[in-house]
């Protein structure tokens, strides 16, 4: 079986109503929206290529701001663009793990 996509990229976009810490509070939202664009500009979208998309809470809040990209599960977190721009050119475009980013 093929995969539609070859990375599928999740981004915890929780945004919690208690007061208690979340994802959105650590510049998610920025990061998605960073990264989508990114993504679409160096053409990496579509069909056998990259999909970066909103997710719910992953119920792993402390260890936010998270991603997690698929078939590959590999968890990451991020704190700036800069990050973000590591993940797609290492991960993304060369297949190649950050490491220093990587949450187990």
């Amino acid at each position: 079986m093929t995969n539609y996509f070859e990375h599928h990229v999740f981004f915890c976009l929780n945004q919690r109503e208690d007061g208690a810490a979340c994802c959105m509070d650590k510049g998610a939202g920025a990061a998605f929206d960073h990264m989508k664009a990114r993504v679409k500009k160096l053409n990496l979208n579509g069909k056998g290529k990259v999909r970066v998309n909103r997710a719910g809470c992953f119920d792993r809040c402390g260890e936010g701001p998270l991603l997690v990209i698929y078939p590959q599960a590999v968890w990451y977190t991020f704190v700036d663009n800069e990050d973000i721009d590591e993940i797609i050119e290492s991960h993304l475009q060369n297949g190649k793990v950050v490491e220093r980013l990587v949450v187990t």
